[in-house]
């Protein structure tokens, strides 16, 4: 069956709120670590994930960082009004260059109380700046989100600066809760570098330095690519089938350095830490093939292209068409978006194993979790919900070797 043809409802499970994680344990990686390989399945906790990798299995990290990307501003009437900062307009070639603008920016928005807001500025005191302002205005509105200027009255501050002194942490709709100040550390990953997220890459939240170190000592290699997390990652599938459902786009950069680790690792294991670092990696695959057969467009992978683009090259051939034509344009890091969906009946190309949470049912992530175990997500799941498991964004984990 092709994915177009799935239906959504076919991916579901019952999922009780006491089993939802609402805070992260107090040391990550006492979190438990469910295994499945070949049908079987196995508990432990991710302290001890090292000892369930083969030696010289190459592990990919996302080391994206979550922004404080909820800005709250308070109106002269007191109601309030949330505007939630997806992501950067198509005017900036990349998240990071729009991060460190000054003074404005122009930024696509979610408005929380939009009916409050009907014309003028939105005002909001910026912290130890001397009466210094942020000031939104409402460029246009848009199908799914609000076009917002930003601007603000201090040169020295760039967009990603005002967001760390004004906004919050923007913690899953799910946990039902207001952020704490605790999660501007918690739901971050050890390793976070690169702003851009608007959710944390959860999988890795469970490692920590330890953790990290021991993983070396048993010569298991890592590196680690850039995707940004949308807030797409928590939109529900509504159409019954999914040719329907439009898969929400998101910003990759990737180092020609972490190119060439993958290429010189390709024939050892590769495990990914969480979905986006697997759609990561999966959508190289097809941007080499893109190259390969002399698309011009090869930086954007939309949602049905990899069940349409030839599939006969290996991942060799692939990488290395890639790692070309970068050398050839003297490029050192790869800037590109994918739309990827990954579902059963997709060919995974490149990745062995997964490693990632527990996640809603009727998602695309819960999709993508059976595309690497097939029909078995079902009982991978059972197990876990019968074991106790915390589930979602601070919930327990897997490990999970394709079928």
């Amino acid at each position: 069956m092709h994915p177009k043809q799935l239906s959504i409802n076919d991916f579901t499970y019952e999922l009780p709120d006491q089993k939802i994680a609402k805070f992260p344990l107090e040391t990550r990686d006492e979190s438990k670590l469910l295994i499945y390989k070949n049908g079987e399945i196995a508990d432990d906790i991710y302290a001890y994930l090292p000892s369930y990798l083969p030696e010289k299995s190459f592990l990919v990290f996302n080391n994206t960082k979550v922004v404080e990307a909820r800005l709250l501003f308070e109106k002269e009437s007191g109601s309030t009004v949330e505007l939630f900062c997806l992501e950067p307009a198509d005017d900036y070639s990349d998240i990071t260059t729009a991060m460190l603008q000054k003074q404005k920016v122009l930024w696509k928005c979610l408005i929380g109380g939009a009916k409050k807001w009907k014309e003028g500025l939105l005002r909001k005191v910026i912290p130890n700046h001397q009466n210094k302002y942020l000031n939104a205005q409402k460029v246009e509105k848009r199908k799914d989100y609000f076009l917002i200027e930003f601007t603000w009255e201090d040169p020295d501050l760039s967009f990603a600066e005002i967001l760390h002194l004004l906004g919050q942490i923007p913690v899953p709709p799910y946990l039902n809760r207001k952020a704490e100040e605790k999660d501007k550390e918690t739901y971050q990953t050890v390793y976070a570098k690169y702003e851009g997220s608007v959710a944390a890459p959860t999988a890795g939240l469970h490692f920590t330095e330890t953790l990290l170190q021991n993983l070396k000592n048993r010569n298991i290699h890592s590196s680690f690519v850039t995707l940004h997390v949308g807030a797409g990652t928590f939109k529900p599938v509504k159409a019954d089938s999914m040719q329907a459902h439009e898969m929400h786009a998101e910003f990759i950069d990737v180092s020609l350095l972490f190119l060439e680790e993958l290429l010189h690792n390709i024939s050892e294991k590769i495990v990914v830490v969480g979905t986006t670092s697997m759609r990561t990696v999966e959508s190289l695959y097809w941007m080499g093939v893109k190259v390969l057969s002399k698309i011009e467009d090869y930086t954007m992978v939309s949602q049905w292209e990899p069940y349409e683009l030839p599939q006969h090259f290996s991942a060799t051939e692939s990488l290395n068409a890639l790692i070309g034509v970068l050398k050839d344009k003297n490029a050192t890091r790869l800037l590109a978006r994918t739309q990827i969906i990954i579902a059963p009946g997709y060919p995974l190309q490149i990745v062995d194993g997964l490693i990632t949470n527990f996640h809603q049912p009727k998602s695309t992530l819960l999709l993508l979790v059976a595309a690497v175990v097939g029909n078995d997500w079902k009982k991978i799941y059972q197990h876990a919900l019968n074991q106790d498991y915390r589930f979602l964004s601070y919930g327990d984990g897997s490990l999970l070797w394709k079928n």
